[in-house]
């Protein structure tokens, strides 16, 4: 009996989408409370212990960021590909929409953020930490509101994640490539793998093994080209065959959901929380990263989407108005996962590192609460089922 009232109430989170959002925040408030007392005080460092695998001396954080985290960008390029082959981004006119919403959330929270550290070249880096948006939890919190969320904005909103993810990868590739250490012939290699497994897909042969075996190198040639490593995952994602997606998807969402987003969060978010970081909040960092996600997001998804439909180049989805979009916008101001991720590769310097993180906590926290009372005082309320009986 007890294990029952245990283990249903976890199925149904699971079953709505909901329990990998409550682990990453379970994972996150546990990691800030640990880096905090003193009993625990070995905590953060913890993370920051060298490993050695096969040659690999790292980390346990970079073992996280440049090694499992590559798992997840896998699960995020075949969610992707899917989506642009089969899903609701097939079809230019019909990807217009989400696409223009996205670009504009990108824009304007970047430009935010550089008008705010134009002046200083080291933190103008961090330009990119706003644009992104967590799926998981933004559409977390739609959830939240049940029925009353139209279908349309529920489709609205995760292709403008997807979207989303997909330009939070050009930008890694293209700005956080370590240029000193960059190498050509290794990133040729990782190309011509891929142009392989490719040309393989398309002439319908497919092998599990052969693709695991090809992953793992391509990583390692990426990982050394001096490209982050993570988009590996992204272009192995886009060799797979498209009737395996789905199949790979399922696999992929437990060990993805459950064990690599919470321990990316325990790792990225061990924070020693003093007054020297409470103070970051209030640096053009922290205040660039915070207006970029929590007025930068919902000014810039409800602009480009009003001049969109105002061009004709689409329509709004039925039942959907602007006002809703803004709703959605201050959702997409959740950065968490991506934005903490694109934080780490922007700073080094563990005080900037710190505030820009504190600063995406804060601001996802506040832009979830905004985004759930705006979309609860803007949709129509639930209408209760009428029967109809025959005499």
């Amino acid at each position: 009996m007890i294990k029952n009232r245990i283990i249903h109430p976890i199925k149904s989170l699971a079953a709505q989408g909901k329990l990998a959002g409550m682990l990453l925040i379970l994972a996150t408030l546990l990691s800030l409370v640990f880096s905090n007392l003193e009993m625990t005080q070995p905590y953060p460092s913890f993370w920051h212990l060298h490993l050695n695998i096969l040659h690999w001396n790292a980390s346990i954080i970079h073992i996280i960021n440049d090694g499992l985290m590559v798992i997840f960008f896998l699960f995020v390029g075949m969610e992707i590909k899917r989506e642009f082959v089969e899903g609701e981004l097939k079809g230019m006119r019909k990807a217009m929409l989400p696409v223009m919403a996205a670009l504009g959330g990108m824009m304007i929270p970047g430009f935010i953020y550089a008008a705010l550290n134009i002046r200083d070249p080291h933190l103008l880096n961090g330009w990119a930490i706003p644009t992104a948006t967590d799926i998981a939890f933004s559409l977390g919190v739609l959830s939240l509101l049940g029925n009353r969320v139209p279908f349309g904005l529920k489709i609205f909103l995760t292709a403008l994640a997807i979207i989303d993810d997909l330009g939070a990868i050009i930008i890694i590739a293209l700005f956080y490539t370590d240029a000193e250490h960059f190498h050509i012939t290794y990133l040729l290699s990782a190309i011509i793998i891929i142009a392989v497994l490719f040309i393989l897909s398309r002439k319908g042969f497919f092998n599990i093994y052969l693709w695991i075996l090809a992953g793992i190198v391509i990583w390692y040639y990426i990982l050394q080209s001096g490209v982050h490593a993570t988009i590996a995952g992204v272009l192995i994602a886009l060799t797979i065959p498209v009737d395996k997606l789905k199949l790979f998807e399922h696999r992929l969402q437990a060990p993805v959901n459950y064990l690599i987003l919470p321990l990316f969060a325990l790792a990225n978010t061990a924070i020693t929380i003093s007054a020297d970081s409470i103070s970051g909040l209030f640096s053009s960092v922290g205040f660039g990263v915070m207006a970029g996600l929590f007025i930068g997001k919902p000014l810039g998804i409800t602009l480009a989407s009003w001049f969109a439909v105002k061009q004709k180049w689409c329509t709004l989805p039925q039942e959907i108005t602007l006002k809703m979009l803004l709703g959605a916008g201050m959702t997409a101001g959740i950065g968490f996962t991506m934005s903490i991720f694109i934080a780490s590769l922007s700073f080094e310097e563990e005080g900037l590192l710190d505030a820009a993180k504190i600063a995406i906590i804060l601001t996802s926290a506040i832009s979830a609460m905004a985004g759930l009372w705006f979309l609860n005082n803007t949709l129509k309320p639930q209408q209760p089922k009428i029967k109809e009986f025959e005499k």
